[in-house]
């Protein structure tokens, strides 16, 4: 669907952009033009969700009105109906203000995607809208105890009962869990089959016989839960696709969310490295950062991160004409994840013994050494990178893989 302003020339494009760009400027709160330090910065949205401030809740409201916290989703669900091209016009634009994600969850990142491509009419009207306005979270139920990297064992199990499903089974690393309010799960639906008898199941998490246990990081913080289901009853309606079909749609959504973490911090727009350094280092007698081993490390980051960039804007590209490989994903995670880790080992070289300070004012309570533990997991989530190499190997290099 077509934006309100035709964009299928250059010029017109840069219509959009000049009109994109003052709504921006008159619509964004000056507090929501900082880079997010923290997670109690994002705004998750859902029933449980508390806005930190008033600028943020205003933020979240005026681009949910305009369709912008989904801005490519149909107009009828939500969403802004940009084109791509319009998409990137608005980040750009987003980026240039600085102007914080409006809204970041599991929703607006990967599950709307699914259920926009496989969701009954039903689903996508009841659902869609209500994750474009910040008005429901999502968990992910996907990996298990003995079901992670190797998804298709899983053994939660979904019986059938005329109308409804019972499911019995944990799920583990459901990021959030505690504070969802719905669960897109993976569930065995024919313990004969492994690919072909898993279904995709909607599930609330206020259902009697659903349980959540946090798990305390090594980082201090605990974005991570248990999710236990003890004869949970789920309406028959709540199946997405057919019975024993999930797997296709499982692999669809882990495409969007391994390209999602792949793209995490052009999402939370991170400072520039090199004004990062120049702050805590100084400048040398040419005007350069006073480091020159840092400097070189930076220059080639900068380098690598430029190119990753220019690699997801065309698979995006080729995405919207059909043409993209589906094993880029992969190599866009394993990727990604390797320059996540990488940026946070400058940042703590750059940062010197300021940087290695867990608790004090001056280390801004530990900011930089939590945010280097918590990049750790980057090459873990979604997907370890030991996985990612071995399809890459497969689907990419057409190798034997492992």
């Amino acid at each position: 669907m077509k934006s309100e302003i035709a964009t299928d020339t250059t010029d017109e494009l840069e219509a959009f952009r000049r009109t994109t760009r003052e709504w921006l400027e008159a619509n964004c709160p000056s507090e929501m033009r900082r880079p997010a330090t923290s997670e109690a910065d994002i705004c998750w949205g859902g029933r449980r969700f508390t806005f930190q401030s008033e600028a943020q809740k205003q933020w979240m409201q005026r681009m949910a009105e305009r369709g912008w916290t989904v801005p490519t989703w149909p107009r009828e669900y939500g969403g802004g109906g940009l084109t791509r091209d319009e998409a990137v016009v608005l980040q750009q634009e987003m980026a240039a203000l600085g102007c914080r994600p409006p809204l970041q969850n599991n929703g607006t990142w990967m599950f709307g995607a699914a259920l926009l491509k496989y969701g009954s009419e039903a689903h996508k009207r009841e659902h869609l809208p209500l994750i474009a306005r910040g008005e429901i979270r999502w968990a992910q139920g996907y990996s298990e105890p003995g079901a992670g990297s190797d998804l298709a064992s899983l053994s939660t199990r979904a019986d059938v009962h005329d109308d409804h499903f019972v499911v019995n089974g944990q799920k583990v690393w459901t990021s959030f869990a505690d504070q969802c309010d719905m669960i897109f799960c993976l569930v065995r639906t024919d313990a004969a089959q492994k690919h072909t008898g898993i279904s995709f199941l909607l599930i609330d998490m206020n259902t009697p016989g659903v349980r959540t246990r946090p798990i305390r990081l090594i980082s201090g913080k605990s974005p991570f839960c248990e999710t236990f289901f003890d004869d949970v009853r789920v309406p028959r309606a709540n199946l997405v696709g057919d019975l024993n079909a999930g797997w296709t749609i499982a692999k669809y959504l882990l495409t969007h969310e391994r390209e999602m973490v792949s793209s995490i911090y052009e999402r939370r727009a991170p400072p520039p490295l090199g004004r990062f350094a120049v702050e805590r280092v100084g400048r040398d007698a040419l005007n350069r950062l006073d480091a020159p081993a840092l400097r070189t490390a930076i220059a080639r980051f900068e380098v690598d991160e430029a190119a990753f960039r220019a690699w997801l804007a065309m698979f995006g590209a080729q995405s919207d004409i059909g043409e993209a490989n589906p094993a880029v994903p992969s190599a866009l995670k394993y990727y990604g994840s390797e320059l996540a880790k990488r940026r946070n080992d400058l940042m703590m070289a750059a940062g010197g013994s300021d940087a290695l300070e867990w608790e004090s004012d001056r280390s801004e309570q530990g900011v930089l050494a939590r945010t280097w533990l918590h990049s750790r997991k980057a090459s873990i989530e979604g997907g370890t990178s030991e996985i990612m190499l071995n399809m890459i190997a497969k689907r990419l290099l057409g190798l034997s893989g492992t």
